[in-house]
């Protein structure tokens, strides 16, 4: 069943980096500052069982695979063709590229016949726009942008009120336009990003391209979206540690995970103050960067699924996030306040996907 078709039929009902420790523990949230090499290793560790590991940048992040399978030849195969394939969408997501797809949508305001992988991407984010009741809105890239140009490269100046406000004119999901192959926006000067969902989006779609050539047991990680399937070597499940957003050298929580996917949002990924006031987050409703959570994770069938609902836990209210969460199916989170506290959905402790 498609994203969208789940979410209908969920809104029916009501009415989202450490590297990859080859322990199969993993942080969910990548320190800032982390060096990490890029890596590559195969490692043969019984007579029936190859496990292959390798991280690379990517989508402006470091992107780790690890895969388990008889053949060493097919394993290294199917995570190139994984590769490849991570590549050529975030090529297609990517919007500060003006020959893109996202990169002419957002210069013209309308764009006929894209590929279809974005104009599937931004039909499941109009999805998630409406099941958050607003929360996710992928039409806040003029502001992240003016929180960039203000405080980015050494600047200092913080964006005004008045510069906000007028920029909260061109914020409006609802004003993007789906007709038949085509997308427009309603109102001049609006852009989008598709930060919130695509990352999620291009997991899943390496998960498919491995899953669909035989790997039965593997972990992908992407700065924190991972999409898992199977068990590590030793027949247990994948082992996940969520990363402590003040840095205290321990975890808040691990789970367990088996087949399915985690996504983390937090305030300390992309942020353009040393206050961290201005992040790349934004409530669309006040134009302003939340404050009140360090972190969400989110625990879902698919990693865009994950992606988009931790970012939309993390606009809102305190304790509205986890409401949120509880009133839909199949899905967990747990929530990590600035002042440090911990808030899980009701079957987080239970949950193993």
């Amino acid at each position: 069943m498609g994203t969208q078709n789940r979410l209908s039929q969920e809104t029916a009902n009501l009415n989202r980096r450490s590297f990859l420790k080859l322990s199969g523990m993993l942080g969910v949230g990548l320190a800032t500052g982390a060096m990490i090499p890029l890596t590559a290793e195969a490692v043969k560790f019984n007579r029936n069982m190859y496990k292959v590991s390798r991280t690379r940048l990517s989508m402006g992040t470091f992107v780790s695979m690890t895969l388990l399978h008889p053949s060493r030849d097919k394993a290294e195969e199917a995570m190139g063709a994984a590769f490849d394939e991570i590549d050529r969408l975030s090529g297609l997501m990517n919007r500060f590229k003006t020959a893109t797809a996202v990169g002419e949508l957002n210069r013209e305001g309308m764009l006929n016949s894209p590929p279809p992988e974005v104009l599937g991407v931004v039909r499941d984010a109009l999805s998630f726009y409406r099941v958050s009741k607003g929360a996710f809105d992928i039409s806040v890239a003029p502001i992240v942008d003016l929180f960039k140009e203000r405080l980015g490269s050494g600047n200092k100046a913080a964006p005004t009120e008045a510069e906000i406000k007028k920029l909260l004119r061109r914020v409006d999901a609802g004003a993007i336009v789906i007709e038949g192959k085509n997308i427009r926006f309603r109102k001049p000067g609006m852009t989008i990003t598709l930060d919130g969902i695509a990352k999620g989006f291009i997991v899943d779609r390496a998960a498919e391209i491995l899953a669909g050539r035989n790997i039965d047991n593997f972990l992908i990680n992407a700065g924190g979206d991972i999409r898992t399937k199977g068990e590590r070597q030793d027949r247990k499940p994948w082992t996940i540690a969520i990363q402590d957003p003040q840095k205290k050298k321990h975890y808040p929580d691990i789970i367990h995970m088996r087949n399915g996917a985690i996504a983390t949002s937090g305030n300390y990924e992309v942020y353009f103050d040393q206050e961290k006031m201005f992040h790349h987050i934004v409530n669309p409703r006040t134009g302003l960067s939340p404050h009140a959570d360090a972190s969400v994770s989110v625990m879902a069938p698919t990693t865009m699924e994950a992606d988009a609902l931790s970012t939309s836990v993390f606009v809102m209210d305190p304790g509205q996030g986890i409401r949120f969460i509880d009133s839909l199916p199949r899905y967990e989170c747990l929530v990590l306040s600035a002042a440090g506290g911990i808030k899980r959905s009701r079957g987080w402790k239970s949950a193993s996907i």
